[in-house]
Formats: C-alpha cells, sequence, structure tokens
C-alpha cells in the first residue's frame, strides 16, 4: 500500500525542450491531462514594420511538470521534449513553494523580471552563500564544468579546488 501511494504521489520536476517550442510543449502535455507550468511574462518586440506585445517564456528551454511516477515516462514520450533536468543523475525535484513563488512572482504587473545565467569568469572575487564553506571568499582562478571552480583564497596564499554548485557561489562587487 505506501508503494502505491509513493506512485501516486506527484512531484514537480523541470523538463527541457527543444528550442523555441515551450508553448507547444505545455499545450501537449496539458492534452495529455498532465499538470504543467510554464512561467510566461508579456515582452514588447520590435519588428521591421511593427510593435507587438508577445508572451514569452521567463526561462528559455524549460517547462515545469508535475508528475507521479506512472506519469513520469508518458512526459518523455511528448513530442519536443528533450530531458528531465538532472541532479546527481536523477530527475531534479522542484519543491512546491518554489512553483507558488514563480506564479505569485509573475502576477506582478508593475515589476520587469529577467532571467540570469551568470557564468563565472576567471579573476573575478567570489564568496561562498550557502553548504559549508558558507562565507569563504577567494578569487575564481578557473572553471572546469558548472559545477567545478578553482579559488584562490589570499588570506592563506592557497588555491583549492572545490566541486561547489554555482548556485552557492556569489561575484563580490568590486
Amino acid at each position: 500500500m505506501i508503494s502505491e501511494k509513493k506512485t501516486d504521489e506527484k512531484r514537480w520536476h523541470v523538463v527541457y525542450t527543444r528550442s523555441r517550442a515551450e508553448k507547444k510543449v505545455f499545450a501537449e502535455l496539458t492534452r495529455k491531462g498532465i499538470e504543467c507550468f510554464l512561467p510566461l511574462q508579456k515582452k514588447l518586440r520590435q519588428w521591421k514594420d511593427r510593435k507587438k506585445w508577445v508572451e514569452m517564456p521567463l526561462i528559455s528551454g524549460y517547462c515545469f511538470v508535475a508528475v507521479s511516477r506512472k506519469e513520469y515516462d508518458a512526459v518523455l514520450h511528448t513530442d519536443n521534449v528533450v530531458c528531465y533536468v538532472t541532479f546527481e543523475g536523477r530527475a531534479a525535484v522542484i519543491p512546491e513553494k518554489q512553483i507558488v513563488f514563480l506564479k505569485q512572482l509573475l502576477k506582478q504587473n508593475d515589476i520587469e523580471i529577467t532571467v540570469s545565467k551568470e557564468s563565472f569568469k576567471p579573476g573575478k572575487k567570489v564568496e561562498v552563500i550557502e553548504g559549508p564553506l558558507m562565507g569563504l571568499q577567494g578569487e575564481l582562478v578557473e572553471t572546469r564544468g558548472k559545477d567545478k571552480f578553482i579559488l584562490r583564497i589570499t588570506e592563506i596564499e592557497n588555491t583549492f579546488s572545490v566541486e561547489i554548485p554555482a548556485s552557492h557561489l556569489t561575484f563580490i562587487p568590486e
């Protein structure tokens, strides 16, 4: 009985979509009866002959889905879905409160939302803002992939190779 409940429990995940196919994926998943969320915002677009307000995905290439274990594979068999966003080899689970936050954020009409995919470049001063190394500051010497950084800690005149998610780092303003 417990395992049956686990397969019926819906959890939020993120799927990668083909380029510019987020709305198609959302429509197809909705048609299949799968609960999904595509954060959209209105933007003014300029063409040669006109300007027009269009709804654009807030995070290009992503669509959020709430699926049970039974529905998990059905999402992958949807046209224009590439794969699930993974973390440590498993589909990343997004907490419900983050989905609620995104929905509330999009209800704000008086603010423009921009999503930054900051890339950490060598030579910048960074600080660890999460995890066991929180508060550690140093100079970014090198990046090796998206979650491995080499930091120079000047106070102790050493260089460390640290495997830490980029989300745990922030730039220190110069």
